[in-house]
């Protein structure tokens, strides 16, 4: 514990270098060489002797070169300096908030599912109001326990089509929506896209630091969980969020900016969403910009070439979620993603859910494949490649029962004042 003592103690005392020295000494202790990658695999760094020497800006030191000394500060100053600055830089500021016009019907009503164990409805929201039902709108599909106490908490999941079976027989619902209602994922879809309508309803062309579409499906959620706050089936308090990929970005940055989602897991949301960008390794800033142009604004792809000139890093997101619960989940195999930087973006996150007397990973080196760790801040490194497994579920639904307090009858799970589940 020694190393974690070091950090807090000398942030504490206003020095920021010490976030560099510390990410730097925990990124040593993994191991220094290549691994071996399939033959196609893609052309980047992956060695970690390679790793360039980097200092992480401070999540606890304010722009003018104050530290945060309390959680009212973090709330009131720091807060919101950090959410303009991803908004500025790497994310897009949102033009749009919650549409005053917005409003919903179930349009396909409850069916049976999973043999009977569920029951599936969709939920149209139309952001234009029903009044303009040929303008930009989603459907939320929703997926909920059949026998379950009402009401059930709940996991909503851009692009989740996949999943509902293992949540809602673990006794939580389930929902989902595509994220071509919002806007295609390709480098065309932004013309049609929700994004462009409220641009043009703005009376504005896209400038470099309007959202990109990753920001655009993270509004989404919001607007989804409008509607999940008043179905009286879904307990409002006990909705957590989950994102694989692309959407663990998406919903990292949602978690970050709506602090009614109560716990955020993570899946393999790599670069600019949930690890270390200094560390250069796997998928980097200028990579992800090249292959993905419309997903940041403008002003993100400028840092390609001078990643440590960025303000922020990626540790100072998952610190935006504090005090609430957050879990990351790696893959051994994605190299791309870079698990360890994932790991180190915790660690380097514990300061500001310690102000507020919360706990983080609780190690100081990353821990052996398929041994999650963490108390407020989760992790795990699981076996295998990119993607979600049964391994991931048991272990996202362990950490929200434990949370919760819901003693799990159907998988891994304990209540909170027990031990950690693994």
């Amino acid at each position: 514990m020694a190393r974690r003592k070091l950090f807090i103690a000398a942030g504490m005392v206003g020095t920021a270098s010490i976030v560099a020295v510390v990410a730097c000494a925990l990124s040593i202790s993994a191991s220094a060489q290549e691994p071996q990658l399939p033959a196609d695999y893609p052309k980047a760094q992956y060695d970690e002797s390679k790793i360039p020497k980097y200092t992480l800006p401070d999540p606890l030191v304010l722009q003018n070169g104050r530290r945060v000394r309390n959680t009212k500060e973090w709330m009131q100053k720091r807060r919101p300096e950090l959410l303009n600055l991803f908004a500025v830089n790497v994310y897009g500021r949102t033009v749009a908030g919650r549409p005053k016009e917005m409003s919903w019907e179930v349009t396909t009503g409850e069916k049976a599912a999973f043999k009977g164990i569920a029951t599936t409805k969709t939920v149209t929201i139309y952001f234009a109001g029903k009044d303009k039902k040929d303008g930009p709108r989603m459907d939320l599909r929703i997926t909920l326990p059949a026998h379950a106490n009402k009401p059930v908490p709940l996991f909503l999941v851009p692009e989740g089509d996949r999943w509902p079976e293992i949540v809602v027989k673990h006794g939580y619902g389930y929902a989902t929506f595509r994220a071509a209602d919002l806007e295609a994922d390709n480098k065309d879809g932004y013309e049609k896209s929700v994004r462009a309508f409220y641009v043009a309803q703005a009376h504005k062309s896209l400038g470099p630091g309007d959202w990109g579409s990753l920001g655009v499906w993270a509004w989404g959620m919001s607007r989804a969980m409008d509607y999940l706050v008043s179905d009286p089936a879904i307990d409002a308090k006990r909705v957590s969020i989950m994102g694989f990929s692309r959407y663990g970005k998406v919903t990292m940055w949602a978690g970050a900016q709506d602090q009614r989602f109560a716990i955020v897991f993570s899946g393999e949301a790599g670069c600019g969403g949930a690890n270390l960008v200094r560390r250069q390794y796997g998928e980097t800033i200028k990579i992800i910009n090249e292959r993905f142009p419309y997903w940041y604004d403008a002003n993100f792809k400028a840092f390609g070439d001078r990643v440590d000139e960025l303000p922020v890093d990626f540790h100072e997101l998952i610190a935006l979620i504090a005090p609430r619960p957050v879990y990351l989940a790696t893959a051994e195999q994605d190299y791309w993603g870079d698990p360890h930087g994932t790991f180190l973006a915790g660690k380097a996150a514990e300061p500001v859910y310690a102000l507020f007397g919360e706990k983080g990973l609780g190690v100081e080196k990353m821990p052996p494949v398929e041994t999650p760790v963490g108390d407020t801040i989760g992790y795990h490194n699981r076996k295998g490649f990119h993607g979600i497994t049964d391994y991931d579920w048991n272990q996202f639904l362990a950490f929200a029962d434990w949370h919760f307090g819901i003693a799990a009858t159907n998988a891994p799970g304990r209540v909170k004042d027990a031990p950690r589940p693994e």
